[in-house]
């Protein structure tokens, strides 16, 4: 007898979300499988951050469901399950790397081990008792990724994580995803530039508000014809314009 597949990471149904009298987020529907990483990319505004708040259950919505790890998004349940990473690193900068760690792991009563691993799991453990101000930006949005890493959870939801980095540090944070991923966490890794969809096995492609595909990057190429997954973007958008 074949053994029922997994629910997926993520399951999202007719998703609206209004704010200020106008529709944020419109009829988003999507799945995303577990153990992957699927890029969410778009223009800045185009409701990136809202869809991700969504998945977290930090978002009022209108209307549809949010599904995440087989419970509603934001239940209790889901809460040491889903790690969250926001654009501006949580960090405070009087904190040391290990304390600043430590106060996360205190939440979800991890052990002084855990907060080493999830250091050490970041590429920090050299700068373990730095404060915070004395960081570079890539170090504290790092710091940031081990506080979402502490309570070891399944789904980890990142928001423009490399965004402002120089190229070296975009890479090796690309390279700690996959690590993460190939530890079979789920990861949704959200970015304006187009360039990263390579990094991901599958991607949710949004402007103004709606979902326009989900697809991986070698479909995006093959359905537009287009060699440069930026060009293969834009070629979408004017293959919805026309339809």
């Amino acid at each position: 007898m074949t053994a029922p597949s997994p629910a997926p990471a993520i399951a999202i149904d007719h998703l609206r979300v209004d704010r200020g009298g106008r529709q944020i987020l419109q009829d988003i529907s999507l799945t995303v499988p577990r153990g992957s990483i699927t890029g969410l990319l778009g223009p800045s505004g185009c409701g990136k951050t809202t869809l991700m708040r969504s998945m977290v259950g930090t978002q009022i919505i209108a209307a549809g469901t949010v599904r995440v790890l087989g419970e509603e998004a934001g239940s209790p349940a889901l809460r040491r399950r889903v790690g969250y990473v926001t654009q501006a690193p949580s960090i405070y900068d009087d904190l040391t790397v290990t304390d600043n760690v430590a106060y996360f792991g205190a939440l979800y009563g991890c052990s002084a081990g855990d907060v080493e691993s999830a250091i050490a799991a970041v590429g920090l453990s050299g700068r373990a008792g730095n404060r915070g101000n004395q960081l570079s930006g890539g170090q504290r949005t790092r710091v940031s990724l081990a506080c979402a890493l502490v309570a070891d959870p399944e789904l980890l939801v990142l928001d423009e994580p490399t965004v402002g980095l120089d190229p070296v540090l975009r890479a090796d944070l690309w390279t700690q995803f996959h690590a993460l991923a190939d530890q079979g966490r789920t990861l949704i890794v959200s970015s304006h530039v187009m360039d990263e969809a390579e990094h991901c096995d599958q991607l949710l492609l949004m402007r103004e508000g709606q979902l326009l595909a989900q697809l991986s990057p070698a479909e995006l190429r093959s359905d537009t014809g287009e060699s440069s997954l930026e060009n293969a973007f834009l070629a979408l958008i004017k293959m919805g314009e026309k339809s």
